[in-house]
């Protein structure tokens, strides 16, 4: 029998990057941010004009760490320094998991129904981008 879950859906994503396209404009910084699914897969992707060319993958592959993890991209950064239990886990997962701040999930009724990246700026700003497309969700 089929599971059915909640998911982030296009409508979603679509709000949730202009919240964050907004909070990038105020800034003065040109973003690449990605909201990807309950599945982790990409749902929408905006690359403001003159967003940097390498931050793209880094954007897309925050959103995908952060939901199959189920933690921030912050909480796994500091888990993953020497000595801690998650060291070494940017080099799973084809080496496309990103450690540093910039990706976040997506809860909804206590469920994670996707998680959305942002890179370009420095970390405090990849997570405020971040963190204002998710707060578009909840409005």
């Amino acid at each position: 029998m089929p599971r059915i879950y909640t998911t982030v859906t296009l409508d979603d994503a679509k709000r949730m990057l202009s919240a964050a396209e907004a909070k990038a404009t105020s800034l003065g910084i040109a973003y690449n941010i990605a909201v990807v699914d309950a599945g982790g897969h990409l749902v929408a992707f905006l690359r403001q004009d003159g967003a940097l060319i390498g931050s793209i993958e880094l954007a897309i592959n925050k959103a995908v760490t952060a939901r199959i993890f189920d933690k921030t991209t912050t909480v796994l950064a500091g888990l993953a320094q020497p000595g801690q239990p998650l060291y070494g886990i940017q080099e799973s997962n084809a080496g496309k998991v990103v450690i540093f701040g910039g990706g976040v999930p997506i809860l909804s009724d206590g469920a994670i129904i996707g998680a959305v990246g942002a890179s370009a700026g420095t970390v405090e700003q990849d997570i405020a981008v971040a963190e204002a497309a998710v707060a578009a969700l909840l409005v």
